[in-house]
């Protein structure tokens, strides 16, 4: 019987707050250049919807911008967010390198995320994850946009029996549900309390994940 892990990559295994705000400012600063925005770079606005997705985020930063100009933001942000990951200025989560590299011993590990395809490979060959990692999902490839059926996808696709979920976000959770697969909440940057009290379990470190699966 096949048994896997599904991972979130933001928030879960990569410290994806470390290159936010850097890559945010270089964006806005060429937005300015362009003559696109006026005004300082909303930080503080940017840290309130931390961890949402990318559509999002530019719909609460640039309300009045036409969805063309929203788009070509978006381009110029995944563009600087991939030039820091590949600069080496963020970094995985404590343990994380140990943890994958044991539990890829016994399990079949994904990775399932809201990332878009190449950001994701990107932190991917950055750190050498697919020594590790079997496959990697963007939400890019479902039409409904929701990660219940990303999840599925990534269990249907691989024949998975048994498996976990592990994530920070409601949305991790509900998909483990969803799925028929255990929830494992992490408790770093972008989780909330209120989402994480749906899960199975809940950790503060990664190696705490060779001790609590249970599948």
């Amino acid at each position: 019987m096949k048994k896997a892990i599904i991972f979130d990559m933001d928030g879960t295994l990569f410290q994806t707050n470390l290159i936010l705000e850097p890559a945010l400012t270089s964006t806005f600063d060429e937005l300015r250049a362009k003559g696109l925005w006026q005004g300082d770079t909303p930080i503080e606005k940017y840290r309130e919807i931390m961890g949402v997705t990318l559509p999002v985020v530019w719909e609460t930063l640039c309300p009045k911008h036409s969805l063309e100009i929203r788009e070509e933001s978006n381009a110029i942000f995944h563009t600087k967010l991939i030039e820091q990951i590949q600069n080496r200025k963020g970094a995985l989560y404590p343990n994380a390198e140990q943890t994958l590299a044991t539990l890829s011993e016994n399990y079949y590990l994904y990775i399932a995320s809201n990332g878009q395809m190449e950001y994701l490979q990107a932190i991917v060959e950055t750190y050498q994850l697919e020594r590790f990692i079997k496959g990697t999902y963007s939400i890019q490839s479902i039409l409904s946009g929701h990660k219940s059926d990303l999840v599925r996808k990534v269990v249907v696709e691989n024949n998975i029996h048994h498996g976990a979920v592990v994530g920070d976000r409601a949305s991790d959770i509900q998909a483990a549900q969803d799925n028929h697969l255990q929830s494992i909440g992490v408790r770093f940057d972008f989780a909330q309390e209120s989402e994480l009290q749906k899960a199975d379990v809940v950790i503060d470190n990664l190696k705490e994940l060779l001790t609590v699966i249970k599948i």
